[in-house]
């Protein structure tokens, strides 16, 4: 990420910056990698380690299934309208393993009463319908449909939505979640042939600034659980901060492709990256321009990684039976590719309107408890002609 600041902030960090009544600001260095990583560095108007009370500690988080057997995976969430009350009972995780989990999340509830940290894992939230602002100490950042909202460990916010259908997909990541490395330089920047820039990236704006005494809920996820935690002032005390750490928003629709005379491979699609697992962005592009070209995938053997897909909009030309919302999980050790009759039919095609997101994985993906009520019987078996209607949910 790219230097940013906003507010106040001293000359110099780690000197005396004070407040108007004489008192010291509260600086705060929040690091990654211990201080080998990108950080930031706030101005608090009170003290960030000061609570008021502790509070109990609530079991959160999925159960994984072990015994599921190797087979292509069709989660048929498309019809699903709520998955929940609020914005964390509505995190259903359908996908998992020890670097990241994919979760589809449609509260009912359009904001929180409540702040939330996740202590463990950076966050991706693609929003696939619906449109609000995250508030952070860091500012406001207003999201729209499309966007990527990355959110580093141990930022607090919460999410106010808009009225009208609301739909996330939520990666959570062990990791640091970073643009491509192939497309930054030796100092960070994204290089000319990248297929977005810092342009296309939206910081926080609008510090809150809120000095209020009350009561602030904090619920903070780690090691399995919420964490309850209750501070005597707002959390969005801040009057300045600077430095590399920070939320933003990147649309899908700012996404450039990369095309060629012939098929590109995945890595093309890549827009961001954790360790042993990438995010990939498919948007409408031009397709393959060589005059004998085949614009549907060829067939594939994954020998070392997971592939989810996630179906945002449009038709995907290699696949059928898959409705908007809906995802297919290929796992290694299988080939996967194009259905039946849809090659041929691909042949000629000049360009697509499909968007999805893409997540290739290095280490097996683990299905929940909660996907089995997803799980499409039939699709194993969708290559095989004449095998007909395969979008029938059954859990195994």
């Amino acid at each position: 990420m790219y230097y940013h600041r906003l507010g106040q902030i001293p000359p110099k960090r780690h000197t005396q910056f004070r407040q108007p009544d004489g008192s010291l600001y509260k600086e705060e260095v929040v690091s990654s990698e211990g201080f080998s990583g990108i950080y930031s560095i706030l101005y608090h108007t009170h003290p960030p380690t000061r609570v008021k009370q502790v509070g109990e500690a609530v079991k959160f988080g999925p159960t994984r299934i072990d015994e599921y057997s190797l087979r292509h995976t069709h989660l048929n969430t498309s019809k699903v309208e709520t998955t929940g009350s609020d914005y964390l009972d509505a995190r259903k995780v359908l996908l998992m393993n020890n670097d990241c989990s994919l979760s589809i999340c449609a509260p009912a509830k359009r904001t929180m009463d409540y702040f939330y940290k996740n202590a463990e894992g950076d966050e991706v939230i693609f929003v696939h319908d619906g449109a609000g602002t995250l508030i952070s100490p860091f500012g406001k950042l207003e999201i729209r449909k499309g966007d990527y909202v990355v959110i580093p460990r141990t930022v607090i916010y919460k999410l106010e939505f808009e009225e009208g259908p609301l739909r996330l997909l939520i990666i959570e990541s062990a990791s640091p979640v970073e643009t491509v490395k192939r497309y930054r330089n030796q100092l960070g920047q994204l290089l000319e042939h990248s297929p977005y820039c810092e342009r296309d990236i939206r910081p926080p704006h609008t510090l809150m600034n809120d000095t209020s005494k009350g009561d602030f809920l904090l619920k903070i996820k780690k090691q399995g659980y919420l964490h309850h935690y209750v501070y005597d002032y707002s959390p969005l005390d801040l009057v300045g901060w600077d430095g590399f750490l920070w939320p933003y928003a990147f649309s899908i629709h700012d996404f450039e492709p990369i095309t060629g005379r012939l098929h590109q491979p995945p890595p093309v699609h890549q827009t961001f990256q954790g360790h042993n697992f990438v995010i990939c962005s498919f948007v409408p592009r031009l397709f393959d321009y060589h005059p004998l070209a085949i614009p549907a995938p060829y067939n594939h053997s994954n020998i070392d990684s997971d592939e989810v897909l996630y179906y945002a909009e449009g038709n995907f030309m290699s696949r059928k039976g898959i409705e908007r919302g809906s995802f297919t999980l290929h796992p290694g050790g299988l080939p996967h590719g194009p259905h039946p009759g849809t090659v041929e039919k691909s042949i000629g095609a000049k360009e697509t309107h499909e968007l999805a997101v893409m997540l290739d994985t290095f280490r097996p993906l683990f299905l929940t408890t909660d996907a089995l009520a997803f799980v499409d019987k039939n699709y194993p078996m969708s290559w095989t002609e004449g095998s007909g209607n395969f979008n029938e949910v059954n859990a195994p």
